[in-house]
């Protein structure tokens, strides 16, 4: 029987060997985890540090029987010829085929004083990437470090926890790379609303223990500084082994890096000169190549990356185009709404009346009804405003969405195993909740659990939750 052996133990190489057990792979399955943790879910890691979710509530659940799991072993080597992977057990772990899920790691920004003299990170100064990152803060007052999705998500959920905190970000605007400059500003004054102190447009200068300095400004005091500054992906093992590595390490369609034996999947890949970072490209990668790997004639053909902020207090949803995409000048057109003193922000780029990218801040209903449109590639409707307002887009569930397609990208929780839940007795999303763990991340399946659960049960009896 074929030999897999998974380097990492992320959310990617997760779904990968439930995926390959759904397959029909019964050959021996290795995970090499490089943490001392079983398999959790990352994306969820703000709302721990917070304290919002106990660290056993991210934990992802076995892999399938039969997967053999090494936690705490770290992969030092790669010898193709000899096809093993030299590990820190000391062991020499041989594979017929070979599958990096390697993930990444953050990206330290060269600011004096964030290191100490060993190259450890300086007292008082943590990333927010593992599961180690979470332990409590001290009370008192944090300064997050960067702009992007996640130091948003870690500022507001710390703020919503009751810490005072301050967040810095050198660019004008949040979220640069995902939001146009008017949504930015209007995610800005939400997070001002909300209590979160911002430093737009202006660097650091210099940490010392006690206090962030700027490059421009009176300097920040803080009991802790949090890193949220980037991530890199984990090349080194395919670099020193002689894999093709760019950003990411290359892969093709059939996510098969420059030797056939070894594959990239997740936050490590680079495909088509991409490397999208996000947690639902890579749960498709795993898809694929799970399906690759048993026989089917599986490609990877990314669609556009939604991405959605995690938090209770602010709804977003950004729709980045697929690579090969366009710009205004594609044949498209765009639909904008915008309503600054109520905080709500709508763009929609639209081809061939389908969603090309979409930004929307503030419109919960009008963010559920446009992830729907997008997951399903279905029209939109001629009424653009009655969809930005909330109106539900007059079309059916995909039919893709069988009993084993997953619901909660978050927590790799499928059709089938809600049904499973509601025949045993959960009634209302708060019983699913507690069950499955669907619906308690980033929240962008609630909607679909509610429908799934409104057509289970008599009447969708409890299905408001």
């Amino acid at each position: 029987m074929t030999r897999v052996l998974v380097v990492g133990n992320g959310p990617a190489a997760h779904r990968l060997t439930e995926r390959l057990h759904h397959h029909g792979h019964r050959g021996r399955v290795t995970v090499l985890g490089a943490e001392p943790h079983p398999a959790y879910q990352r994306v969820l890691l703000p709302s721990v540090l917070a304290g919002g979710l106990p660290p056993e509530a991210v934990l992802l659940p076995p892999h399938p029987a039969g997967t053999r799991v090494l936690p705490g072993t770290t992969a030092t080597g790669i010898d193709r010829r000899r096809r093993v992977v030299l590990a820190s057990d000391g062991a020499d772990h041989a594979y017929d085929t070979l599958v990096l899920a390697t993930g990444a790691a953050p990206v330290i920004p060269a600011v004096p004083g964030l290191r100490a003299p060993g190259g450890q990170l300086a007292r008082g100064v943590r990333t927010v990437r593992t599961l180690a990152d979470t332990a409590a803060l001290p009370s008192g007052r944090v300064v997050v470090l960067g702009g992007g999705v996640l130091g948003v998500e870690t500022a507001l959920a710390l703020r919503a926890a009751g810490h005072a905190v301050a967040l810095v970000h050198p660019h004008a605007h949040l979220a640069g790379h995902l939001l146009d400059p008017a949504a930015g500003r209007m995610l800005a004054d939400r997070m001002t609303d909300l209590g979160v102190t911002l430093h737009l447009g202006v660097g650091a200068a210099e940490y010392v223990p006690g206090k962030l300095l700027l490059r421009e400004g009176p300097p920040l005091p803080t009991d802790a500084l949090l890193l949220c500054t980037g991530v890199a992906p984990v090349t080194g093992p395919a670099r020193g082994c002689g894999l093709a590595v760019r950003t990411g390490v290359v892969v093709d369609d059939r996510l098969t890096t420059n030797d056939p034996r070894i594959h990239a999947i997740g936050d490590c890949a680079e495909h088509a000169g991409q490397v999208p970072g996000v947690l639902s490209a890579a749960w498709e990668q795993a898809d694929v190549l799970a399906r690759v790997l048993t026989g089917h004639d599986a490609r990877h053909t990314p669609r556009g990356t939604a991405v959605r902020l995690r938090s209770a207090d602010v709804d977003l949803l950004c729709v980045a185009p697929p690579p090969e995409a366009g710009g205004a000048a594609d044949g498209g057109h765009t639909v904008t709404f915008s309503d600054p003193a109520g905080r709500r922000y709508a763009r929609l780029h639209l081809r061939e009346d389908r969603i090309a990218s979409a930004v929307l801040l503030g419109l919960p209903r009008a963010i559920a009804a446009v992830g729907q449109l997008h997951d399903s590639g279905a029209p939109v409707p001629s009424d653009r405003l009655a969809l930005l307002l909330g109106a539900r887009p007059a079309t059916r569930p995909a039919p893709a969405a069988s009993a084993d397609a997953v619901v909660c990208a978050c927590n790799n929780v499928t059709g089938r195993t809600l049904l499973d839940a509601v025949a045993a007795g959960a009634r209302d999303t708060a019983a699913l909740a507690r069950a499955t763990r669907a619906t308690t991340g980033c929240g962008t399946c609630l909607e679909p659990v509610r429908r799934l659960l409104a057509a289970a049960t008599p009447a969708g009896a409890g299905g408001a939750g």
